[in-house]
């Protein structure tokens, strides 16, 4: 297992949730635990897709198939299979930063001054 990995037994409990098996419509999946890792990786390292390590193959593979599974609802069920309930926000809370350079826009009828804004 790699740092970011899934235990066997997280995955036992997951695998079952996610499109790809046997059955299901479409092409059978070989790699979800790699994709899911992959994922997890992105996430709580906070790297950009672009920077996602070659082990998990193409970059915008994963993204592309990650965009699908979200709007199919796939991570809504992990969630909520892992936790019980809905956490449809909590993987985003927990990674978000504030956008280095990121400031308010200036009020209507104003003007920068030392110190902040001022009025006309």
């Amino acid at each position: 297992m790699t740092r970011y990995g899934l235990r066997d037994d997280q995955w036992e409990r997951i695998k079952d949730l996610l499109p790809g098996k046997s059955g299901d419509v479409g092409a059978t999946a070989r790699d979800n635990r790699r994709f899911v890792e992959a994922v997890l990786y992105r996430y709580r390292a906070g790297i950009p897709w672009r920077d996602l390590p070659e082990r998990f193959g193409d970059w915008k593979n994963t993204h592309r198939r990650f965009s699908r599974w979200a709007k199919a609802g796939v991570w809504e069920r992990v969630f909520r299979k892992r936790n019980g309930v809905s956490t449809r926000n909590g993987i985003d809370s927990r990674v978000t930063r504030p956008i280095r350079g990121f400031r308010r826009s200036r009020p209507k009828g104003s003007v920068r001054r030392a110190g902040g804004w001022a009025s006309c």
